[in-house]
């Protein structure tokens, strides 16, 4: 069964949703290498490798070539450019409730501070309550 992606993006977290794939393209970013040359590190057949690949040519993250019977992939790194320019666009909602959570904890923690000093305690320095 055929599906088709009207974004691109889909595709791409599509492709990187699986951990072979993500492999494949830390291989290829160490440069090109055949269907052989990927399937070996994975205890797959090559054409399962190569369901992988076509995956990966369809989001955009690799191209293929030819040089005499060899069919080589190539690391193709704009869609992941893409894919990071989209999640930094949440980094400043997380940065944000981090301060927010930093905010929350300092006040807590003063607060805890002043409560401890209004209690007695005996000679020793602990609390008698």
């Amino acid at each position: 069964m055929a599906t088709t992606v009207a974004d691109p993006l889909d595709a791409v977290f599509g492709a990187l949703a699986d951990p072979t794939r993500r492999a494949i393209l830390s291989r290829l970013a160490q440069g090109e290498a055949t269907v052989t040359e990927l399937a070996a590190p994975f205890s797959v057949s090559q054409p399962a490798i190569s369901r992988h690949l076509k995956v990966l040519e369809h989001a955009g993250l690799i191209s293929r070539t030819r040089r005499a019977t060899a069919r080589l992939s190539h690391l193709r790194a704009e869609p992941l450019r893409e894919a990071t320019v989209w999640l930094a666009g949440y980094r400043k909602f997380w940065e944000e409730s981090y301060e927010r959570l930093d905010e929350l904890l300092e006040t807590l923690q003063s607060q805890g501070q002043e409560t401890d000093r209004s209690r007695p305690s005996d000679p020793a320095g602990r609390s008698t309550t």
